[in-house]
């Protein structure tokens, strides 16, 4: 056997075994980072999709609410408490706006977000509204009419922020699935690694076994 041929042949092998060791070293930053952001995936989800939607919920039954009182004014024997009640409902719509403003948005969840408190701030002060009803008068039915076009436009921005919602949390739900594959694809190569590094190791005995066979015959 030529003197260098050893030589060589170790010299393969360690070149093999770092690019292998490489290989995992760097798997394992792979494997960090898709944790870290399958982490994120999961607040994200619950802070910006789920919050939001209860957000939305609770947004759309004070919108209801006010509809109801502003619809049945004629039925309140005292209409100043109905009033009352309207602007205690938009000061809680606008708290719950507000909460919806800190998290993460979209550029058209910020659209409709922008628009909807708009029109609780500047359309819906049920104060600045020449009153409802009057025992004298009736249902003033223009302002009613004037009053529930804007609760419509509101409960339509309220409408495309849920739709929002649904869209972002497939996305959401899309790349943890493509994270979750890509680390079953390094889990698979991991694999494949550390049988060949096993086979080098049997081999590394093997030969060792025969030069030293060979240099004793």
């Amino acid at each position: 056997m030529p003197k260098n041929e050893p030589q060589n042949r170790k010299l393969k092998v360690a070149i093999v075994l770092t690019i292998i060791i490489v290989m995992i070293f760097g798997k394992n930053i792979l494997e960090r980072k898709n944790f870290n952001e399958l982490g994120d995936t999961f607040i994200s989800f619950y802070e910006d999709r789920l919050v939001v939607e209860s957000y939305i919920f609770s947004i759309s039954e004070k919108l209801f609410r006010i509809k109801l009182l502003v619809n049945h004014c004629e039925f309140e024997s005292d209409y100043s408490h109905v009033i009352d009640e309207i602007s205690e409902y938009e000061k809680d719509i606008l708290l719950l706006v507000e909460d919806f403003e800190k998290t993460k948005l979209t550029l058209s969840e910020d659209q409709f977000l922008t628009d909807f408190k708009r029109i609780i701030q500047e359309n819906l002060r049920i104060s600045e509204y020449a009153l409802l009803y009057s025992d004298e008068s009736g249902i003033n039915s223009k302002s009613v009419k004037e009053y529930n076009s804007y609760i419509e436009r509101a409960v339509s921005d309220l409408e495309k922020l849920s739709l929002i919602q649904i869209e972002e949390g497939q996305k959401l739900a899309m790349n943890s699935d493509k994270v979750v594959n890509r680390s079953r694809i390094w889990a698979q190569f991991e694999v494949a690694a550390l049988v060949i590094l096993l086979v080098i190791i049997y081999l590394l005995i093997y030969t060792s076994r025969s030069i030293k066979a060979d240099f004793i015959d």
